[in-house]
């Protein structure tokens, strides 16, 4: 039986594929639900999955941004991202904390996990309160993917 075909290989898998920006949960969850897996055990693989480059993120986008800021080839890249991410942050820079669980809980394109902590960070919010809030904000787009997975919510 090969490895992706058991339950530790699926759950894995959604793991893994919830740690890449833009898929993040709301495309690991409905893999995971494809491949077999129970929602309960796909929604729980995506959120932890998902989580887990938050704190990195927040910690070390900042230094990495300024470093390559620097650079000729990369600067004017850097400054487009921040760019976007300072347009994207404005319902967070408004509304602060509330305003980051509201951009990560929506789940669509653009938003989610990946691009709130790296709001967060170029807003200079703090690890300790960003978490929280990005925490909650994952766990309600986890559960609109989850039932929207599985037929509960219809959208058309």
């Amino acid at each position: 039986m090969p490895f992706l075909e058991t339950v530790f290989g699926k759950l894995l898998f959604t793991f893994a594929m919830a740690m890449v920006p833009v898929v993040e949960l709301r495309g690991a969850i409905p893999a995971g639900i494809a491949a077999g897996l129970p929602p309960a055990a796909a929604f729980a693989a995506a959120v932890l999955g998902n989580l887990v480059p938050v704190p990195f993120i927040i910690l070390l986008s900042r230094r990495v941004f300024d470093r390559l800021r620097r650079t000729r080839t990369l600067g004017p890249w850097i400054l487009r991202i921040e760019r976007r991410t300072h347009l994207k942050g404005r319902i967070v820079r408004k509304y602060r904390l509330m305003g980051l669980v509201i951009f990560v809980a929506i789940p669509l394109p653009g938003t989610g996990a990946w691009t709130g902590a790296l709001i967060a960070a170029l807003l200079d919010i703090r690890l300790r309160h960003a978490l929280p809030a990005l925490l909650a904000g994952v766990l309600a787009a986890g559960v609109l993917v989850t039932l929207l997975t599985l037929g509960v919510i219809r959208l058309f």
